[in-house]
């Protein structure tokens, strides 16, 4: 007997992008959910459903106009990325007068690999994107599990630790080899695994992409470009810095983290939590868990980090709802108040700045700074 799905948060997000616009791209990376959540507003064996991978559907599309026009409620098209000739299909589609017809397209590629293709939507499509699950749909009891096995749910829900493992590292073999080939990448397997490999040594840090270019033999905007593609596909994030004009040198790369948890800890070899709570990478694992999670659930209009060479920083600027939100990430028992901490406050003038931690209470530690939980709900305006 099937499991019911675990509900999505972002099902009502996506219900209400579909009155808004009359396309509505759901991204994500492959295999976090994006297919189940759709099948609940569609059934796989409706007309009104094409899953691009499917002979079938690819087959029902040769002509798309024809297969798409007298189609009428919700449309969804899975996997569209494979075919960006349906792009300017979907614009006639959705210019039609007295037009009720909306269309929910699947990708997993990132918004600037789809708008190559989609710019002729402009004004018509709204993008929402996935993520692996988060607390707030599993419950906090599940905080661990989530950290250790990462958020995709194949990984999350597989029956032991080693299955998880191995379904993970398969995972990144098929990004590797058959995602970025699709998307332009030329350099062989071997070393793309070389340079995924060495990335999860950055994982909260400034990659010095001068040194891995030198040790892969390859150049450095070669490496750059792989980065933003790997970026694209939604396996590692490039957190940009905040600049200010303070009269400060200030950190002016990107610091990279990979995104989800579970995949970071099978690049460095942590299958349990016995050796992940060991491992020399503990706090830069968890500074990208709560990083994302926070990301995910706050969802504001922008985010960067911030540092100074001289030794200031603060590891997310939240600008959302013309508020400045501070977030530092501590992996301790009972946070206080550092100068770094007071120097973000003041420097980037902060309405607030929230520390959060792996604890379960909530307190204030100075003016405009209080300590979080890091399991509680987050939000750009207060920790819920």
């Amino acid at each position: 007997m099937n499991a019911q799905p675990i509900p999505r948060a972002a099902a009502p997000l996506v219900e209400r992008a579909l009155r808004r616009n009359p396309v509505v791209a759901l991204i994500g990376p492959r295999q976090c959910g994006k297919t189940t959540l759709a099948r609940q507003f569609v059934e796989a064996r409706s007309p009104n459903y094409f899953d691009l991978e499917d002979p079938l559907s690819l087959a029902r599309l040769d002509e798309p106009m024809t297969a798409l026009d007298p189609l009428s409620g919700l449309v969804v098209i899975d996997e569209v990325h494979r075919r960006p000739d349906l792009f300017p299909v979907l614009r006639v589609l959705a210019d039609r007068e007295d037009n009720s017809t909306r269309f929910l397209v699947l990708g997993s590629a990132g918004p600037d690999l789809l708008r190559q293709s989609a710019e002729s939507l402009a004004g018509r499509i709204e993008y929402l994107e996935l993520t692996g699950f988060q607390v707030a749909e599993l419950g906090t009891a599940r905080l661990s599990d989530l950290w250790l096995r990462g958020g995709f749910p194949r990984s999350l829900l597989a029956a032991s630790d080693e299955d998880s493992l191995i379904w993970r590292k398969s995972y990144i073999q098929t990004v590797v080899e058959r995602d970025l080939p699709q998307f332009g990448a030329e350099l062989g397997a071997p070393t793309i695994h070389r340079l995924v490999l060495m990335l999860a040594h950055y994982h909260g840090q400034v990659a010095n992409l001068r040194a891995l270019a030198t040790a892969l033999g390859i150049s450095e905007s070669t490496v750059r470009r792989y980065l933003d593609l790997l970026e694209h596909l939604f396996l590692v994030r490039q957190l940009r810095p905040w600049h200010a004009n303070l009269g400060k040198r200030q950190i002016k790369r990107p610091k990279l983290y990979f995104r989800d948890s579970g995949l970071f800890h099978q690049l460095i070899g942590a299958s349990a939590m016995s050796e992940l709570l060991t491992n020399p990478r503990l706090g830069a694992s968890w500074e990208g868990f709560v990083l994302e999670k926070t990301l995910a659930e706050a969802r504001p209009d922008q985010a960067f980090f911030w540092g100074t060479h001289a030794g200031a920083e603060l590891d997310l600027l939240l600008l959302a709802k013309g508020r400045r939100v501070g977030v530092e990430i501590k992996r301790v028992d009972a946070p206080r108040r550092t100068p770094s901490m007071t120097a973000a406050l003041r420097d980037l003038s902060l309405d607030v700045l929230y520390v959060l931690y792996p604890g379960d209470l909530r307190y204030g530690i100075g003016q405009r700074m209080i300590a979080a939980p890091a399991a509680e709900r987050f939000t750009a305006e207060a920790p819920a």
